[in-house]
């Protein structure tokens, strides 16, 4: 299943060219994924309430357009592959015209009291509804 999430940016959000910052692009993404996860019935809350976390291990960034002031853009997250062990997400983020502007790949660990762990398996099952077979 593919979340989309829109959101304008604001000047405080770029940098002395009128573009987006590259540094805010990774605190979107989780903004995207934090609200994918609540769709999913999987908020970061409710993680924590079943003793489960998610490490970030890795991240693949492709800036392919500029994404300036004012602009208002739709970011698209999605799980490609999943295991009990980690979670591979695609991120793109889309101009008003429906460019693609900016893709990441994340895969993150998931985890119990800060160490790798095995998710249980009907968390695993649950997580399973929403992959997206690309």
């Amino acid at each position: 299943m593919v979340f989309e999430f829109r959101k304008r940016i604001y000047g405080y959000e770029c940098d002395v060219y009128g573009h987006l910052n590259n540094a805010i692009y990774l605190q979107l993404l989780e903004a995207a994924r934090s609200e994918a996860m609540i769709e999913m019935d999987m908020s970061i809350s409710r993680m924590r309430e079943l003793g489960l976390q998610i490490f970030i291990r890795s991240f693949t960034l492709d800036y392919l357009k500029a994404v300036a002031h004012e602009d208002l853009i739709t970011i698209k997250s999605w799980f490609d592959q999943i295991n009990r062990v980690k979670g591979n997400w695609t991120q793109q983020i889309y101009n008003e015209q429906g460019e693609l502007c900016f893709e990441a790949r994340m895969v993150g660990v998931f985890a119990c009291e800060g160490r790798a762990k095995r998710l249980p398996q009907d968390v695993f099952e649950h997580f399973g509804k929403y992959l997206e077979k690309v």
